[in-house]
């Protein structure tokens, strides 16, 4: 069991769910993963805190290698949920995959982190619990890595998504020379569905800043549901939503990754 502290914030939810690529436009056919123990750890600012002007979102997607050791994909886990415990970082959950929506990649496992500014995330990065952990834990046990980083457009009501609950992380690969206005449009459209779909909890879009270790791809989003059912609610309403919204985003989407995971019940907090 993962223990953690908990200081909630204040905030609003929103959700995402675009499967456009360039040779198809239909929905992402994601394939299940085998389900593997789960672990989750989470931390918030202390209530007599200011709340955050802005969330950076930190996503790590790896590939776990064929013949890793399964004691050490767990001790993976668990040496990156323990990163709660540094001062920069407001949420932290990392587990196996459920389900996985791209044939190109064959991602394993997923870290979401949260942090007050680009600086919180930038001290994260540098610091020794970190470096040590990605070097002795993740480096040896995985052959892929991805990340993607984005502030926020708004500040979701729970930096803390519920135990139980189900993410959906969608990032989009946009074709060469797209301007800003047609990114604007994009992320326009992704803040919209919230309003479509209210079993959304929360969600975040932005562009990513970090493009060295995202594979090409630019725009992000994460929505979190209150669990499996009502994901798979707002999935039975896809095609509408394709029919809905692809001439706005279809021309200027090249790929598309789609991953789900679920946030575990292993968590404990102290208020």
């Amino acid at each position: 069991m993962i223990c953690a502290r908990i200081r909630p914030l204040i905030s609003t939810p929103l959700a995402f769910t675009i499967s456009t690529t360039k040779h198809s436009s239909s929905p992402t056919n994601l394939r299940l993963l085998p389900r593997r123990r789960s672990f989750s750890a989470v931390t918030a600012m202390s209530s007599s805190s200011t709340p955050p002007s802005q969330i950076i979102e930190h996503i790590v997607l790896f590939k776990a290698k064929d013949d890793a050791d399964s004691n050490k994909i767990t001790s993976m886990i668990n040496n990156l949920n323990a990163l709660a415990s540094l001062d920069e970082v407001l949420y932290i959950s990392a587990a196996p995959l459920h389900r996985l929506g791209s044939s190109a990649f064959a991602f394993t496992h997923f870290l979401h982190s949260r942090y007050g500014s680009k600086e919180d995330l930038s001290t994260y990065a540098a610091h020794p619990d970190h470096v040590r952990v990605v070097k002795e834990s993740v480096l040896p046990n995985c052959d892929d890595l991805m990340a993607v980083d984005w502030i926020a457009d708004r500040i979701p009501g729970t930096l803390a998504p519920a135990p139980g609950s189900v993410a959906k992380l969608t990032l989009l690969k946009l074709k060469e020379d797209v301007s800003d206005e047609a990114k604007s449009e994009i992320t326009g459209v992704i803040k919209g569905l919230g309003e479509k779909f209210p079993g959304i909890d929360q969600i975040t879009v932005g562009e990513n800043f970090s493009p060295a270790r995202a594979k090409g791809f630019t725009i992000a989003s994460i929505a979190y549901f209150k669990d499996l059912s009502e994901m798979e609610a707002v999935d039975a309403q896809k095609e509408l939503l394709v029919n809905l919204e692809k001439d706005k985003v279809r021309d200027y989407v090249d790929s598309t990754i789609v991953v789900e995971f679920l946030v575990s019940s292993q968590t404990c907090s102290s208020l």
